[in-house]
């Protein structure tokens, strides 16, 4: 029996709150839905900036990486081509 009760209190209880908020309810159920879709589109257009940001700082960082990447791999060839230059030289003069 008590849980009967608590289902038909707890039923009452969401019957009285739904009128309740329909009859203190400061703006027509138009205004109110226009205000929460405005508010959703905000959210969701400041989330799509943040996201762009956070791309386009990983894009430059990548573009840094691989900008050092090449720049080391430049250094490397350089320094085997002296490397073979001063072998060829030293052959040639031996």
């Amino acid at each position: 029996m008590k849980v009967g009760k608590l289902i038909v209190g707890l039923v009452s209880g969401a019957v009285a709150g739904a009128a309740a908020g329909l009859l203190f309810a400061p703006k027509k159920g138009s205004e109110t839905r226009k205000e929460i879709v405005d508010s959703t589109n905000d959210y969701v257009s400041g989330a799509k900036n943040k996201v762009d940001s956070v791309k386009n700082s990983l894009e430059h960082k990548l573009e840094s990486l691989k900008a050092k990447k090449n720049a080391a791999t430049a250094n490397n060839k350089v320094e085997e081509a002296a490397y073979n230059t001063k072998a060829d030289l030293h052959k040639a003069v031996s």
